[in-house]
């Protein structure tokens, strides 16, 4: 059984600057946890980088970022390159005692490269050239820029990859960001006709699994295959589904290339920085090939910018985040990375690209570490020293003013180096076993994207809702890849909305002596997007078929026998199963057959809390009583167990109180 924790008993305190938290190492017991910053030496006078260098670590900073913007520098020109700038830098910044982490350049080409290469651009759903003058200006797919991008790479491989101030490497920078893992140009349409003549090898073959016959879409060859863009009403699903995987086995493909490239010259590990809420490829299968799995945090902005949220929940969070947003994406990035997994860029202050982009409350870029240490990250780099003064980034705060003077974050950065240095125990990183586990699939997040048959059906919403629930009842959360094939460890699994199960998991699930929650939606579709028969959810132990669906407008809700309602979906089934829940019209929400569970319609937040109650405490996991205040989180690592408020007053539990943006831990 999952037991809960001793009631909390002191406030965490420290100040002033430390003498550093160390470096991050491999393995679980031993890992040392290490703050560090992004820097950007070639926007600033050489002569201006020892300094910086000295005041990163009289901050208590351990670990820099560098390079991954900085192609232009390194090669002006076509085969001229400039190494000595680099050299420098990297010599300044180690020997001031900061490990350095390298990014390769991929995701800011120069200009030349379009001369070379006039074609390497990516095109809009319209299909429009997006053209240079930001950033990410290439289409994954376009194999003379991949060509391009393995030369830089290994010239920079054989260049540092044992440098001794080298710790890591860093692949590119945010794959996916400002909607480029789909592109709509002749790169893409060449690659995506090659990718679909491996994979179903004859057009016949196709024709078969899309369903072409329907409408007259057959094809006599796979160069008669266009993109799914600009037709006259919505493509084939099949074909857009076969399109999103095809565009993610590109962002995978173009990161396995400078992964490997890197393992040949260096023994550092690899890491790249992925981003929140963002699904449009599989995070999984690019992280196969790091070693660790980093993320950039941007609270404020994602409240802003990322998130369904009323405006009350919005207004009251303004200047803390979301309380759950950050620790859902801690925990994804703990699986991707398989254990290791850093925010290689933490909001400092306001940023530049939301809608509107607040101050954080004072307290709050310290209490993003934390949590993000009590989730087990290894590192937590802020974004960035010194904020810019110039280009497109200008209006992002960073640990300095453009004058240098400190803005707010520095503080708040060195008293959790010096929190971390004043107590050893805090130095064991690691995330303590969770009793619930719940699988995260992103092939779901495209399938119900291509036919959301809802307009406001979202696979990340959904899971989110879920994610945010445990949440509130107090406990850790493990989330799982879809192809997961052991459920031992976990006495509660949940699965929404996965679109089609994978024959492991399916094993898995059922093998599993624990309970399991599944739906709604779950295996609704095969993999080429059709209804199976026999019908949905085909699950093992569970007597039970979806006999037809509906989607609910905003505002339609049916209230449930038990409290709470139902929204968005709905679900009417048939079978043998036993009915658990009913809305108050009579219809069957939840059914079991033994440890197996279906959730025939989306629940709102209290009837979700209250299910979730019900079948924690028949699992044997310990759950609080009732859900934390709002805006109060706890999170357990092996040796404490923290506490953290979102909220902008002062909250209590368990007679304890904490202020706005604090923070506590107890040992266990």
């Amino acid at each position: 059984m999952h037991r809960p924790d001793p009631p909390p008993g002191r406030e965490a305190r420290g100040g002033g600057a430390g003498a550093g938290a160390g470096a991050a190492r491999r393995g679980r017991a031993g890992m040392i946890r290490g703050l560090g910053v992004c820097y950007y030496p070639e926007h600033w006078p050489e002569a201006l980088w020892a300094e910086d260098a000295r005041r990163m670590r009289a901050a208590g900073l351990s670990w820099v970022r560098i390079g991954e913007f900085a192609w232009s520098r390194l090669e002006p020109a076509p085969g001229a390159l400039d190494w000595g700038w680099l050299d420098r830098a990297i010599d300044t910044l180690g020997a001031a005692g900061l490990r350095v982490v390298l990014g390769t350049p991929t995701a800011t080409p120069p200009r030349w490269m379009l001369t070379r290469h006039p074609d390497m651009l990516p095109a809009d759903r319209e299909g429009r050239v997006r053209g240079f003058g930001s950033r990410r200006h290439y289409d994954f797919a376009h194999p003379g820029y991949r060509a391009e991008c393995a030369r830089i790479v290994e010239l920079l491989a054989r260049r540092y990859g044992r440098h001794p101030y080298l710790a890591a490497w860093q692949t590119d920078n945010e794959y996916g960001c400002h909607d480029t893992t789909l592109s709509w140009s002749a790169a893409a349409l060449a690659a995506f006709r090659d990718w679909l003549a491996r994979r179903y090898q004859n057009p016949q073959a196709l024709n078969r699994a899309w369903g072409n016959v329907f409408w007259s879409m057959e094809v006599a060859g796979f160069e008669e295959i266009g993109l799914p863009n600009l037709t006259v009403t919505e493509p084939n699903p099949a074909h857009a589904l076969a399109f999103r995987r095809f565009a993610s086995d590109m962002v995978t493909e173009f990161n396995r290339l400078q992964a490997a490239i890197l393992r040949r010259h260096s023994d550092r590990p690899i890491a790249h920085n992925f981003m929140g809420r963002i699904t449009d490829f599989d995070h999984f299968a690019v992280g196969r090939d790091l070693d660790i799995a980093g993320w950039d945090s941007y609270p404020l902005g994602f409240l802003s910018d990322r998130l369904e949220a009323t405006e009350a929940h919005r207004r009251r969070f303004l200047r803390q985040g979301d309380p759950d947003f950050q620790a859902f994406h801690h925990d994804l990035y703990r699986a991707v990375g398989r254990g290791r997994w850093w925010v290689m860029e933490q909001q400092p202050g306001p940023v530049n690209w939301a809608p509107w982009n607040p101050a954080p409350l004072p307290g709050m870029a310290r209490l993003w570490a934390w949590e993000a240490f009590a989730h087990g990250a290894e590192a937590v780099l802020y974004f960035r020293w010194r904020q810019a003064p110039f280009a497109q980034e200008q209006m992002h705060a960073g640990l300095l003013r453009p004058d240098s003077a400190p803005a707010p974050a520095l503080a708040e950065a060195a008293q959790v180096a010096a929190e971390i240095a004043a107590d050893p125990a805090l130095a064991a990183a690691g995330a303590a076993p969770a009793p619930v586990a719940l699988v995260f699939d992103y092939a779901s997040a495209w399938a119900w994207e291509v036919e959301p048959q809802g307009r406001d059906f979202d696979y990340f919403r959904l899971v989110f809702a879920f994610y945010r629930a445990l949440r509130r009842l107090g406990l850790n959360i493990d989330i799982l890849p879809p192809d997961t094939a052991d459920l031992s460890p976990w006495p509660l699994v949940l699965a929404p909305g996965v679109a089609t199960l994978s024959a492991p998991l399916k094993a898995a699930l059922a093998r599993h002596r624990g309970l399991a929650l599944l739906g709604p939606r779950t295996n609704a579709k095969t993999a080429e997007m059709a209804i199976p028969v026999p019908l949905p959810p085909a699950l093992p132990g569970l007597d039970l078929v979806v006999a037809r669906v509906e989607s609910l407008p905003p505002g339609v809700t049916h209230a449930l026998a038990r409290g709470g309602a139902v929204a968005h979906w709905l679900e009417h089934v048939e079978g043998a199963a036993e009915v658990v829940e009913r809305t108050a019209e009579g219809w069957p929400v939840l059914l079991r057959g033994g440890g197996m569970h279906y959730l025939a319609a989306w629940p709102d937040e209290a009837a979700l809390l209250r299910i979730l109650g019900s079948l924690l405490a028949a699992a044997g996991v310990a759950a609080l009583p009732a859900p934390l205040p709002d805006g109060l989180r706890l999170r357990r690592t092996p040796a404490h167990l923290f506490a953290f408020n979102y909220a902008p007053e002062p909250l209590s539990w368990q007679g304890e109180t904490l202020p706005p943006a604090g923070v506590r831990w107890w040992p266990r």
